[in-house]
């Protein structure tokens, strides 16, 4: 897999980071994660989810690189986190985070636009793996 990478700054507008970050702290929040879906998101498990949710918040917010697996996690992450209401923020995402859901699925889909030729490795298979 590739291991070129890439700044935030590079490959999105400031209001597509700042939702890319906002979704990454609701791991840490009203969102419950299994072990076993959060390897399917490309971690290792529940734990290694929530510290790299913190390190890839970190890099969005300091615009510093990211791998192709780090940028497919983040989005993978991201969309989950916003629509599952099972192991998401789902119906809350609202409340707990500001933005209404009509607003993030417009970003979301410009910010799947925007990442799809440097996540395109990972289509159908585990990120990071």
């Amino acid at each position: 897999m590739p291991h070129d990478t890439t700044r935030a700054g590079e490959l999105l507008a400031p209001p597509e980071v700042k939702l890319l970050a906002r979704a990454l702290t609701e791991w840490g929040g009203p969102a419950h994660c299994s072990d076993q879906l959060a390897y399917g998101m490309g971690f290792a498990d529940r734990q290694n989810l929530l510290d790299e949710c913190r390190r890839l918040r970190a890099a969005l917010k300091s615009d510093a690189p990211l791998s192709p697996a780090d940028w497919a996690r983040t989005l993978l992450a991201a969309e989950i986190v916003f629509v599952s209401d099972l192991v998401g923020s789902g119906v809350e995402w609202p409340t707990t985070t500001g933005y209404d859901d009509a607003e993030t699925l417009a970003t979301l889909r410009s910010i799947q636009r925007k990442l799809s030729r440097t996540i395109s490795p990972y289509y159908g298979s585990r990120p990071g793996s």
